[in-house]
C-alpha cells in the first residue's frame, strides 16, 4: 500500500503511467528468490483485469521450474501480497516468544480468516485467498527462515528493539510498514 493515500499498487502504478488500472499485472504466490534461483519448483499468478495482459505475463514467466497461473482478482491477489505480510510478523513473533505450533497454526488461520473478510470488503473474490496468493503465500511467508517478515517477527519476539531488527536484516521489511 503507498502509505499517503492508502492505495493498492496497482492503481498507483495506473496513476503514475496514466494507464488504465486494468492493464497492470500484479505476480504473487508462495515465492522466495532464493529457491526460485536454485530453479526449485515454484507456483505463482499473475492477476490482471485484462485476461490477455495476464496471458502475456504468464507466457513470459513460465518455464519448466517456475509454473504460473492467471487470475482475473487483481485487488484479492495485491491485498494478500500485502497483508500476510503482518500475520508472518506475528507468527514470527510467536515462534521467538516460543509459543509453539499450536500458537501458529491458530494465528495463520485466524489471520488468513481477517485477511479475506478485509478483501471481500474491498471488493476480492473471497476464493483468491484459498489459493496461491491467499493461503499459499500465507503459509511460505509465516513458516520460512527465507522469510524478512517471518525473521524479522522472531527477533523482535525474541526482544530485539526494532530498530536493531531493521539494521541487522539490511533489507526492507514489508510487514512492519504495512502493519
Amino acid at each position: 500500500f503507498e502509505t499517503e493515500t492508502l492505495k493498492r499498487m496497482s492503481q498507483v502504478i495506473s496513476d503514475e503511467l496514466g494507464c488504465e488500472e486494468g492493464y497492470v499485472v500484479v505476480l504473487s504466490g508462495p515465492s522466495h528468490a532464493e529457491e526460485v534461483v536454485r530453479k526449485c519448483p515454484t507456483t505463482v499468478v499473475v492477476a490482471s483485469l485484462e485476461d490477455q495482459a495476464a496471458q502475456r505475463a504468464q507466457d513470459l514467466f513460465m518455464n519448466s521450474y517456475f509454473r504460473v497461473y492467471t487470475n482475473r482478482d487483481l485487488i484479492g491477489v495485491e491485498l494478500s501480497g500485502a497483508l500476510k505480510n503482518i500475520i508472518a510478523l506475528g507468527a514470527g513473533m510467536s515462534d521467538g516468544l516460543g509459543f509453539g505450533d499450536n500458537a501458529k497454526a491458530a494465528l495463520l488461520t485466524r489471520g488468513l480468516a481477517e485477511i479475506t473478510r478485509a478483501g471481500v470488503e474491498m471488493g476480492a473474490n473471497p476464493l483468491t485467498f484459498a489459493g496461491l496468493a491467499g493461503i499459499g503465500d500465507l503459509v511460505v511467508t509465516a513458516t520460512s527462515q527465507h522469510s524478512r517478515n517471518w525473521r524479522a517477527g522472531s527477533m523482535l519476539g525474541k526482544g530485539m528493539p526494532l530498530e536493531e531488527v531493521q539494521q541487522s536484516m539490511g533489507m526492507v521489511i514489508e510487514g512492519i510498514r504495512t502493519t
